[in-house]
């Protein structure tokens, strides 16, 4: 996630108050360090001289210089002044190029922004000249010890990598070597995550997370205070960098484990672990969450978890897609809090899990049937007995089905329009001897026919914009599939929506639709993907309305 200029000095100025640097740090610049007071703002004239002048200012005062040429746009004028330039230090020559290539890349990507096509297509091959020559004069003139050498190689790999040239993996691989040996070799950690950040915008996940980890090794060995380091893992969560936040969490709870108290050990793991549950329209990390739950469970047991606790934990791993282990905080839960608000709709759930999941129609019929003899007109009874009327219909037993049926039409009234809707639809075809609708026919075939057992739902992901939205909120539904192309052609798909789709009657051509529901309760969403091979694959989707 790309950060603002606020977030940046928010982070900045958390570390000084936090003790990691006692000193300005200005990337690519080699050892310019300053108080607070030599920052004074100055003018271009006398910023210049400072340059020319050399010593320990000179670096600074070309980051400053830096700043008021960009702020105006003025990038071709500053590469000029730069250009120009003869300090006594020549020590400084390698940062002046490596902002002399800084200065062109943002002058190409101005020129992209504002569609400056004159000056683009008329200059830009001289600006890219500029920014490789200037880069790689840069690199030569330094060692891996100084920040200027990582941060020009970095400045390759994304002039590359924005070109889509040939160069893009030999400038990724140089830079990940060079950077991975300057953080090992007692590198600056701020320097360490620049680069670590950058890695991650441009989709290099898995580079960025070594370097990640290295920031958080090099922060676990250094003074900060406990509460120093869960306040730095904090302000990363809040700015969304998730990998390099959970790193931090984890030195700071291996920090706290051998002394804290168990009870206070578990609220800070819980009060952690309550920032990457699944949540709508929320970061969040649902393997991370559950790590912190099975901690939790280690040190406290199950009893360490409140009603409302093991609720969460349980519907973190429904998100998750870990629908088994779901089903079994789930079980623990319905056992340990038998006047919970939340029974039927887990009792409704494990029904759900046993048979469109684990493929055990009895079970699955069991817990349905446990919700159906109740007196009340909770959604979960209601959608209970459809489920058993389903369930029968499917295999064959056309008379019990319209039992469950039209038990479901006494009671349900006007209390959930959608599921009235689709208890008709199922009676219509039971009177005039019409097979079980297609799509949910095929549904029911791969959840539970043993030919179709080899359908993990693997290969098939349901996404949804909301999991928990309000009724007559409009939803997003959407189907990930990683089948790939077959041979040079793309493979044509059929999706085969059925289970409760509110409104909606998706065509077998759409992979999405919208949809919203009219009544609360939990909507089971099923998909069967098909190829011009046949069934490809299956998966299922869980939303609670309220």
């Amino acid at each position: 996630m790309k950060k603002s200029k606020f977030q940046i000095k928010k982070y900045l100025v958390f570390l000084f108050a936090a003790g990691i640097f006692n000193f300005i740090y200005h990337p690519g610049l080699g050892s310019g360090y300053l108080s607070a007071a030599e920052l004074e703002p100055k003018t271009p004239e006398a910023l210049t001289k400072c340059i020319r002048k050399a010593g320990k200012a000179s670096p600074a005062c070309l980051e400053e210089l830096k700043n008021i040429y960009f702020k105006d746009n003025r990038y071709g004028d500053f590469v000029e002044l730069l250009k120009g330039l003869f300090p006594a230090d020549k020590a400084i020559e390698p940062s002046l190029n490596y902002y002399i290539a800084l200065s062109r890349y943002s002058q190409l990507k101005y020129l992209e922004e504002t569609k400056s096509w004159d000056e683009y297509f008329a200059r830009g091959n001289e600006y890219r000249d500029d920014i490789v020559n200037a880069s790689e004069k840069a690199v030569k003139a330094t060692s891996l010890a100084e920040p200027v050498q990582v941060y020009s190689k970095l400045l390759l790999f994304q002039f590359h990598k924005d070109q889509q040239d040939a160069f893009v993996e030999s400038a990724l691989t140089d830079l990940v070597v060079s950077a991975t040996a300057y953080a090992r070799s007692g590198g600056d950690i701020k320097t360490v995550k620049d680069i670590a950040d950058k890695l991650s915008y441009y989709g290099e996940k898995g580079k960025a997370k070594e370097l990640y980890k290295i920031y958080a090794q090099k922060l676990s060995g250094s003074q900060i205070q406990d509460k120093g380091v869960k306040d730095i893992a904090a302000n990363f969560y809040k700015e969304g960098n998730l990998e390099l936040a959970e790193n931090i969490y984890d030195i700071y709870i291996n920090r706290i484990f051998p002394a804290l108290p168990i009870e206070e050990m578990i609220q800070e793991l819980t009060n952690i672990a309550r920032d990457f549950v699944y949540r709508d329209n929320a970061l969040c990390d649902t393997s991370y969450a559950e790590k912190l739950f099975k901690k939790i469970e280690e040190i406290g047991g199950k009893q360490a978890f409140n009603e409302e606790l093991m609720y969460l934990r349980g519907f973190n791993l429904e998100k998750s897609k870990a629908y088994a282990q779901a089903k079994d905080i789930y079980l623990d839960f319905i056992a340990r809090f038998p006047r919970s608000s939340h029974q039927d709709e887990l009792i409704y759930k494990i029904g759900l899990i046993h048979t469109y999941i684990l493929r055990d129609l009895e079970k699955g019929r069991d817990y349905f049937k446990q919700l159906s003899q109740k007196l009340s007109l909770l959604p979960y009874d209601l959608a209970g007995l459809y489920q058993l009327g389903l369930l029968s219909q499917w295999k064959g037993s056309l008379s019990e089905a319209k039992g469950y049926y039209d038990k479901l039409l006494q009671k349900i009234g006007d209390t959930d329009p959608d599921r009235l809707a689709l208890a008709k639809e199922r009676l219509a075809e039971i009177t005039q001897g019409a097979p079980l609708e297609y799509n949910l026919k095929m549904g029911l075939d791969t959840a539970l026919r043993e030919e179709y057992a080899n359908l993990d739902m693997s290969r098939l992901n349901l996404e949804s914009s909301y999991y928990q939205p309000g009724k007559n909120t409009e939803l997003d539904l959407s189907s990930v599939s990683s089948l790939g192309p077959s041979g040079c052609l793309q493979v044509e798909l059929q999706y085969l929506w059925s289970g409760d789709l509110g409104g909606a009657r998706p065509a077998v051509t759409q992979p999405a639709f919208k949809t919203s529901y009219r009544a609360a309760g939990t909507e089971l969403i099923v998909l069967v993907l098909v190829s011009p091979e046949g069934i490809a694959e299956r998966s299922i989707d869980l939303i609670d309305v309220h």
